[in-house]
């Protein structure tokens, strides 16, 4: 709109100049462009740039993740055989607080605590690989931000995968708990996904992680956030998404409807998601453009890896065909998936929560154990 303003007051004063100074229109219009290319130049985005939407896949394509270094910021209660740590990384400035787990070597933690009873004796310590431990980037799902803990909840899911030989990474994201930054939501917004791809390039840094071996998980909002990354980031070799938000824009919008007694975030804004996009782009059949910029659905071709669905038939904050039209997108579109549906099971898959992990657990394993194929 700046550009468009300033060419038509060129345009405006040119003719003026024309009229009373006798100056040529060529000399006009070589002003004018000068002063557009000032301007180009300012705000540091190619023509290209200008015209991809913030919220779309493409502008997470053309965004650079570089990360930081991990900090640890407290070192916490060990598992049975790991260490837990609160750590911290920068994304676009903020310091973004994660829980960091690291299994222990063989070669020993001295301060290892005695296995539980019944424990696999495996889970004593493992040998860590030359390149170092495989790695799960861990994606939380929706929780009210002022609410959000880093050690609360989420630490059965999280422990079943450092138990099993895997570094474990879970953001905070932006604005929750002790996170910089604002919570503006998961989907009017990138920041979340911005915020794990940066955890992503955060913790290929670290010294005792493989970097070639990167797996992503995530939960209902999580899942929505793997999935953005997976269409982003070549890096994730396999995901596993359980009761995962994996649909289209257009079926978010007109398909789902979240229930939630808590004010969506902190950002300020009077207006939900769904209401802000449609008041600025028109709905899909207004503007089917722009919301299939925005879905990771269209952009499935380039899905990094194989993924694992998981979902509960009496889910009643994600619809569980969600799950199911991803996992025939995928097939379409020749990608490898699986999708286990689970009868009369939650969101949190309570009832079948160890089958669902041991299958995550072995889907894993299979991409990013060394020994074994998919």
């Amino acid at each position: 709109m700046k550009k468009f303003i300033v060419v038509i007051l060129l345009i405006l004063l040119g003719a003026a100049a024309f009229r009373v100074f006798g100056i040529g229109k060529t000399s006009v219009r070589k002003v004018a462009e000068n002063i557009v290319e000032r301007v180009d130049e300012e705000s540091g985005l190619s023509e290209l740039e200008k015209d991809i939407n913030p919220l779309s896949i493409d502008a997470l394509k053309n965004e650079k993740f570089i990360g930081s270094e991990i900090i640890i910021e407290q070192t916490l209660e060990p598992g049975s055989n790991h260490q837990r740590y609160l750590t911290s990384y920068l994304s676009e400035g903020n310091k973004i607080f994660a829980l960091l787990t690291v299994p222990n070597s063989s070669a020993g933690h001295s301060t290892l605590r005695d296995e539980p009873s019944g424990s696999d004796s495996k889970n004593s310590g493992q040998v860590k690989p030359e390149k170092g431990w495989p790695v799960i980037v861990f994606n939380h799902g929706y929780i009210p931000p002022a609410e959000y803990r880093t050690t609360e909840r989420y630490l059965a899911y999280t422990d079943a995968f450092s138990r099993n030989g895997y570094i474990v990474f879970k953001s905070d994201y932006r604005g929750h708990g002790s996170s910089e930054g604002v919570s503006r939501g998961g989907y009017g917004s990138n920041d979340y996904t911005i915020d794990v791809l940066n955890a992503l390039a955060s913790i290929k840094k670290y010294k005792d992680a493989d970097p070639t071996k990167i797996g992503m998980w995530g939960h209902s909002m999580g899942g929505f956030i793997a999935l953005r990354s997976m269409v982003v980031n070549k890096d994730i070799k396999v995901g596993v998404i359980w009761a995962g938000v994996v649909a289209s824009y257009p079926d978010l919008l007109t398909r789902w409807r979240r229930v939630s007694t808590t004010p969506p975030a902190t950002s300020g804004l009077s207006i939900g998601w769904r209401t802000l996009l449609t008041q600025t782009y028109g709905n899909p059949a207004s503007n089917p453009k722009f919301w299939n910029s925005i879905s990771a659905n269209n952009y499935l071709s380039d899905i990094s890896g194989p993924i694992q669905l998981h979902h509960g038939t009496a889910d009643t904050s994600v619809p569980v065909e969600f799950s199911e039209k991803l996992d025939k997108q995928l097939k379409v579109v020749g990608k490898p998936s699986e999708l286990y549906i689970y009868e009369g099971d939650d969101h949190n898959l309570s009832i079948n929560l160890g089958v669902a992990l041991e299958r995550s657990v072995e889907y894993f394993d299979k991409v990013l154990k060394p020994s074994q194929e998919l």
